[in-house]
């Protein structure tokens, strides 16, 4: 078990009830922890390097919390919203914003994966194509009085599959393919539910 300081038991305690089993749950407190503390690309393997525990014989155990455990990052994603109106909520209107990134990654096991147009290398008049994952997240804008400047605070990345893949096991349209739909429209329920539970109302 880590020995962290009270404050950081009590805001990664709230996140238990969604992840299902006693050792995952420690496995979980671990990666956000070194995830945290870490520079760089955070890697689960570049977490445990930070946390020490780069020769552990459990090493193996770590990677599957991400691909294979149980939890919801839906209802994690609640709770986290919640948090941050708890801490940075000012009543006033709510703004959010929705990004995406391409995570590059190739090989014939990955079902998901998509061609899409590179962002960074991409002009009016060139187009740059890049094979890989596309991730969406949507984010929260607020006002942080102690930065004085607005920041995005994502709460919600889901993975937004590519248009083949969504032709082959006929579940959704182009047009959410396009549109990330999925995330746009839960966020805007989940956050007005959110808010007015945190705010009794």
């Amino acid at each position: 078990m880590l020995n962290l300081p009270g404050f950081v038991i009590d805001q990664l305690g709230q996140f238990a009830p969604v992840i299902y089993g006693i050792t995952t749950w420690y496995k979980v407190e671990v990666l956000v922890v070194g995830a945290i503390l870490a520079t760089g690309k955070r890697t689960v393997s570049a977490i445990l390097r930070v946390m020490g525990l780069s020769q552990e014989r459990t090493y193996a155990q770590y990677h599957p919390v991400l691909s294979r455990a149980v939890w919801s990052s839906l209802e994690a994603s609640v709770i986290l919203l919640r948090r941050l109106w708890q801490t940075f909520d000012s009543g006033g209107p709510l703004v959010f914003g929705i990004d995406e990134t391409i995570e590059r990654r190739r090989g014939e096991k990955i079902a998901t994966k998509g061609i899409y147009r590179d962002p960074v290398w991409s002009s009016k008049s060139h187009f740059v194509k890049a094979s890989g994952l596309r991730w969406v997240s949507v984010m929260w804008l607020t006002a942080i009085p102690w930065a004085q400047r607005i920041w995005a605070l994502p709460f919600l990345t889901a993975l937004a599959a590519s248009e083949r893949y969504y032709q082959q096991a006929g579940t959704a349209s182009q047009e959410d393919h396009r549109l990330g739909t999925p995330i746009g429209l839960s966020s805007p329920s989940l956050a007005a539910g959110t808010r007015a539970d945190v705010r009794g109302g």
